[in-house]
């Protein structure tokens, strides 16, 4: 659950709780005044109880409803994520055999086929929101970089990213992938 969506859930339930506290005050005011009365009319206490009861069933399920939508919201948001996770493997596979020189023109056109096919996926991906973590002269953040060594670069800051050993993936708003760098000392 993002930041976003738990202090939205917060508010609801604090603002569930003022209602269930509100009609918990007016119970316990009706409760007081009905003590006296309840010698006089027992069933108008009753009514009351059955009133604070229903109030108290009604946020229940207010809240069950409201947790329910949030939870179908994010199965629909990441639904496509362990189809993505397997892709990235494939992903790997295109990029390093982009990156061949060939020799021979039948070799060439070959290798423009699989360029075509290659931006297709990414445009694919790029649809369902699937992003590549930035990497190169960025700060290090451990939260989308996994840093497998340390170097000292001259041009580079204290902490910063200096190569890219393995691309990272983002699908939306979570990490699918972090990012296998070195990192500057």
């Amino acid at each position: 659950m993002t930041e976003k969506e738990s202090q939205v859930v917060e508010e609801e339930v604090l603002n569930a709780d003022e209602v269930l506290e509100d009609s918990e005050e007016q119970a316990d005011a009706d409760h007081e005044g009905t003590t006296e009365q309840a010698e006089q009319n027992p069933l108008e206490v009753e009514v009351a109880e059955l009133n604070t009861r229903l109030l108290r069933v009604q946020a229940d399920y207010d809240n069950f409803r409201r947790r329910s939508r949030e939870e179908k919201e994010a199965a629909a948001k990441y639904r496509a994520q362990s189809f993505i996770e397997g892709l990235l493997p494939v992903i790997d596979n295109f990029e390093r055999a982009l990156v061949v020189q060939p020799e021979q023109e039948e070799t060439k056109t070959l290798l423009q086929g699989m360029e075509m096919v290659y931006r297709q996926l990414q445009d694919m991906l790029k649809s369902e929101g699937v992003e590549v973590i930035a990497t190169v002269g960025e700060d290090f953040n451990p939260h989308l970089h996994q840093a497998v060594m340390q170097v000292e670069e001259e041009g580079f800051e204290s902490n910063q990213v200096v190569e890219e050993l393995q691309k990272g993936y983002k699908l939306k708003d979570r990490v699918l992938r972090p990012s296998m760098v070195k990192v500057n000392a």
